[in-house]
């Protein structure tokens, strides 16, 4: 488990139920020949002879086969993923001849041409919100942050011989993939409208962001008749993963292993990595006597990213905010391809639209469906509270409604969202079955087959996050009162705090605009699109390189790009058999009581 990780630290928390136990499975110590199963013994002389219990260790197996808690950041139950596991798995591959662990061939004489012997190729990928947590800490801007991240990876951490990564990557163009590809997906599902409550090839409308894991995790133990809206789209850190895992040993001279670690702004990213869906098994041909490996090994959050460089005995606020003239790219070519392209601007303030801190997805949809409506138009609508937004796509008369999409961002408007669409259940009251027998219930649901989205009575689309506030306000960034920020920063957010009468809220406002200026800075650089013809080219650089990525790998793109669900029932409380005098002895010590 996560030494930084605390209940105070997650966003809606809701207390573990009390049922959720896991017993511990001991054997009984073999009985004595000098021992008399007859005997009248005392509580002192049972203490003082029988061994002692080990701690209950529950793993992240455990925490998703059962369903006696739910919370916004279901991580605390994750111990396998932390900084130190990434260190160890790096120290166990011992060092490199090159401090910036590049891929080099070393040798002398005749054996020059021959490549280290290595077991793994190490790439990190970094989120959006890693880095502007990052920069409004230290006042610096996204991309000088993204430079000292490099640093860290692929040069600090290697001095004294140390093993350090091989690649870091920025996951915002796979983030533009799967923007392009929600777009697709929604429209397959209102092409198929009409018989959209029995197709499996697409989501029922409305559709809801699977991005968020909490979110996932939330409906498949809570609400799993909900599970058919869930986009089956997979998120740009499993979507990276896929594409490192298919594609980079291809295009090495020799067997190797990849091992991805991703550095995400919230715990429950660690729970989407271990997610048996998200593995190779899901996706290539594995005999079943192999063991499946993760498409994203290990998840550490922004502020182990910082422990990871302590650990090392890096001060990073010391790193140069300059760019390493060395740095290299996976020798993929359509992934180069991919990440030196211009990417679309998210931040949508040309047209007035909040488009969020979770990546984008419903602004970016709407935008892309607008290219299909010319003239349309897309108004926004602010709803019962500042995590709830409304945007609707005008026709050209300024009234007729194309499409309507909403942005639910926190776990109370979550619910009353799912509230909406899980089936009508009837009433236990005299008259129930005639009204069964003529299809009405008591509660008509959002998700009406059939029903036209055109009326505006309902949504076809809903950007889903956990966190209030979005992915920059996760549970594993950087807080307002963190040892890390610099004074200057702090001085300057307790000055806004006043003004919003809430640390809190300055502390994210803050990170929110370091944030959205990362696309500013691309602009002034040149890297940035923007425009509808622009946009149209970016998605036909995005065709090009899903084609090319299914060609490459030999696999059919619905299996890299796609992913699924499945319910998770509890059996909390369902003991199978008779509870053992055993079993009932350790289950009354963990409550405080005894015999």
């Amino acid at each position: 488990m996560s030494a930084i990780l605390s209940a105070d630290d997650l966003n809606d928390f809701i207390s573990p139920g009390v049922a959720c136990i896991k017993p511990v499975e001991t054997l009984p110590a073999a009985p004595s020949e000098s021992s008399n199963p007859y005997e009248v013994t005392t509580e002192d002389k049972v203490a003082a002879t029988e061994a002692k219990l080990q701690a209950a260790q529950i793993s992240l197996t455990d925490c998703l086969a059962c369903s006696g808690c739910v919370t916004s950041a279901e991580a605390v139950l994750v111990s396998l993923q932390s900084h130190q596991e990434v260190l160890s798995v790096l120290d166990s591959e011992g060092s490199v001849g090159s401090s910036t662990g590049s891929l080099q061939h070393v040798g002398a004489g005749e054996d020059a041409t021959v490549p280290i012997k290595r077991k793994r190729i190490f790439v990190a990928s970094i989120s959006p919100q890693t880095r502007a947590s990052l920069a409004a800490a230290m006042g610096k801007s996204t991309k000088e942050i993204g430079h000292m991240i490099d640093r860290l990876l692929l040069e600090s951490i290697c001095l004294n011989g140390k093993r350090g990564f091989d690649y870091v990557l920025d996951t915002a163009p796979l983030l533009s993939v799967c923007l392009h590809l929600a777009a697709q997906e929604l429209a397959a599902s209102l092409a198929n409208r009409p018989n959209n409550s029995s197709s499996d090839s697409a989501p029922k409308l409305p559709i809801l962001t699977s991005e968020c894991p909490g979110f996932v995790c939330y409906l498949e133990k809570t609400h799993p008749a909900v599970l058919p809206h869930l986009s089956r789209l997979k998120s740009p850190q499993a979507l990276l993963g896929t594409l490192l895992k298919s594609l980079l040993p291809n295009h090495i001279e020799r067997d190797v292993d990849i091992y991805h670690v991703a550095v995400m702004p919230c715990f429950d990213k660690k729970l989407e990595a271990s997610r048996a869906e998200l593995t190779d098994a899901t996706w290539k041909d594995i005999n079943g006597d192999i063991t499946p490996t993760r498409d994203v090994d290990c998840v550490i959050t922004t502020r182990e990213l910082l422990q990871l460089a302590v650990s090392r005995d890096v001060d990073f606020s010391t790193l140069s905010p300059k760019g390493l003239p060395n740095k290299q790219l996976p020798p993929i070519p359509a992934l180069q391809q991919l990440l030196l392209s211009p990417q679309q601007s998210k931040d949508g303030q040309s047209i007035g639209l909040q488009v969020g801190t979770s990546g984008g997805y419903l602004v970016s949809v709407m935008q892309e469906l607008q290219l299909k409506h010319t003239g349309s138009k897309i108004i926004e609508k602010k709803g019962r509270n500042s995590d709830v937004v409304e945007f609707i796509l005008l026709a050209a008369d300024g009234e007729t409604e194309i499409l309507k999409m909403a942005r639910f961002y926190g776990f109370r408007n979550i619910q009353n969202l799912v509230r909406k669409l899980k089936p009508a259940k009837l009433r236990m009251l005299p008259g129930a079955a005639a009204r069964k027998a003529v299809g009405k219930t008591a509660r008509t649901p959002m998700a009406r087959a059939g029903a036209s989205s055109s009326s505006g009575n309902e949504y076809c689309y809903a950007e889903v996050m956990a966190c209030p506030g979005g992915c920059t306000n996760g549970g594993g960034q950087l807080k307002s009162d963190d040892s890390f920020i610099v004074e200057s920063v702090a001085k300057e957010t307790a000055s806004a705090a006043i003004a919003l009468r809430s640390e809190a809220k300055a502390w994210l406002s803050r990170v929110d605009e370091a944030y959205f200026s990362a696309d500013e800075e691309k602009a002034e650089s040149g890297g940035m699109l923007s425009g509808v013809q622009n946009q149209s080219s970016q998605i036909v650089g995005i065709d090009r390189f899903l084609e090319a990525w299914a060609n490459d790998s030999g696999v059919p793109l619905e299996k890299l790009v796609y992913t699924t669900y499945r319910a998770v029932e509890s059996n909390v409380g369902k003991i199978d058999g008779e509870m053992s005098t055993l079993q009932a002895a350790e289950l009354a010590q963990k409550v405080g009581g005894g015999w």
